[in-house]
């Protein structure tokens, strides 16, 4: 082995390491960092609402930036009163389940031949739900507080737009160099936004579908399903499960029979296959160039170590690590892994060169600033 292959062998370990030593700060800063993190891709969620109602209404960046804050604040809060309404009922029945739970475990014991079926209160005895009820608590008191958080973190950054062009250029003097690093923010920017929309109109699709055809069969909480349905869009993989299989698990427990429940797990069936496989193609395209594998590795790795906004941000954080770790020639390897045709570059390049009439992410480069010449003194 020639000294190349030992430079070659020694810069991708240093990238190993670096990249496991970036996961473990993640994980024990986890309090700081996932409000962080949720409030960036928020502020970029509204950036992006900005930038339409600039260029699209033609309104002025401060009236767009207000009327996007307030539009925002409005369906926060309508979705806080859907979770509120709908999941106060959805306890109150669930509760007077009881007896046609016991039924349905019954008929389950029977298929596996148990001779003496468990009933749902011994089945919730040793389940010991103490022991899930405090983390549960502890996790919305938590919730409350991070999103106290969020929002300040949010302001701060809005706040903090206007000195990010002085700071680019400090940080980038070389001309050349700022323009990679420009290139780079806008293929995170650009498919983090592309990301968001494209799961944003795929959810609305599904949980529209999906509240039809519960509405058609009178299944209980309908609004509060479709809803449901529409959050867990943005987890891949488990999110479409648990859309598929939960609804139709309540259908058995209100109807009598099980044609309901077959006739719903059918029809959300279809209605993801649809968009699943015809339109969540067509719109995404190749923004995103993850790898499938990926995906889902990228899911538990966050999970395990941000919990549930890990899930949430699980794809738009492995772009952007993929994305930047494509900018160094120590780790590219890692990005061209972490893809999905090997080309780690084309991960948001649609709309990389924006359009006329879309704000960039920073304003255009200004030119090298000139060196200062120093004044040399005769001795």
């Amino acid at each position: 082995m020639d000294e190349s292959d030992s430079m070659a062998v020694i810069r991708h370990c240093i990238a190993i390491v670096a990249v496991i030593a970036m996961g473990a700060a993640a994980y024990a800063l986890s309090d700081i960092l996932t409000p962080l993190a949720l409030a960036v891709f928020l502020s970029i969620l509204i950036d992006g609402f900005v930038r339409v109602l600039s260029h699209r209404a033609r309104l002025p960046a401060q009236v767009a930036l207000t009327v996007a804050l307030l539009l925002s604040t409005l369906l926060f809060g309508g979705a806080l009163y859907v979770i509120a309404d709908s999941g106060a009922g959805f306890v109150n029945e669930l509760l007077g389940y009881g007896p046609k739970l016991n039924a349905v475990i019954a008929q389950a014991a029977g298929l596996f031949h148990i001779a003496v079926p468990p009933t749902l209160g011994e089945l919730f005895q040793q389940l010991d739900p103490m022991k899930f009820i405090a983390p549960a608590a502890a996790g919305l008191k938590g919730f409350a507080a991070n999103a106290l958080f969020v929002l300040v973190y949010m302001g701060f950054l809005f706040a903090s737009q206007h000195g990010f062009r002085r700071k680019l250029v400090s940080l980038f003097p070389n001309r050349a160099t700022r323009e990679n690093a420009i290139h780079a923010f806008e293929r995170i920017r650009n498919g983090i936004e592309q990301y968001l929309y494209v799961q944003t109109v795929t959810g609305l699709i599904i949980a529209a579908s999906a509240w039809a055809v519960m509405s058609l069969i009178h299944l209980d909480n309908a609004l509060f399903w479709a809803f449901l349905m529409f959050v867990v869009c943005y987890i891949p993989v488990i999110g479409g499960a648990v859309a598929v299989i939960l609804p139709p698990v309540f259908a058995m427990v209100q109807f009598p029979t099980y044609g309901p429940a077959v006739v719903l797990i059918c029809a959300l069936a279809v209605i993801h296959f649809v968009v699943g496989n015809i339109i969540l193609p067509r719109m995404q395209g190749e923004s995103l160039n993850m790898d499938p594998v990926v995906l889902l590795l990228s899911l538990a790795f966050w999970t395990a170590i941000w919990g549930l906004p890990g899930a949430f941000l699980s794809t738009p954080l492995t772009v952007t690590a993929m994305v930047i770790l494509a900018q160094f020639p120590a780790s590219r390897w890692i990005a061209v892994l972490l893809s999905g045709n090997g080309d780690p570059e084309s991960a948001g390049r649609s709309r990389v060169g924006y359009t006329p009439g879309e704000a960039p992410l920073v304003p255009p480069a200004p030119p090298d600033r000139p060196q200062k010449r120093r004044s040399v003194t005769k001795a």
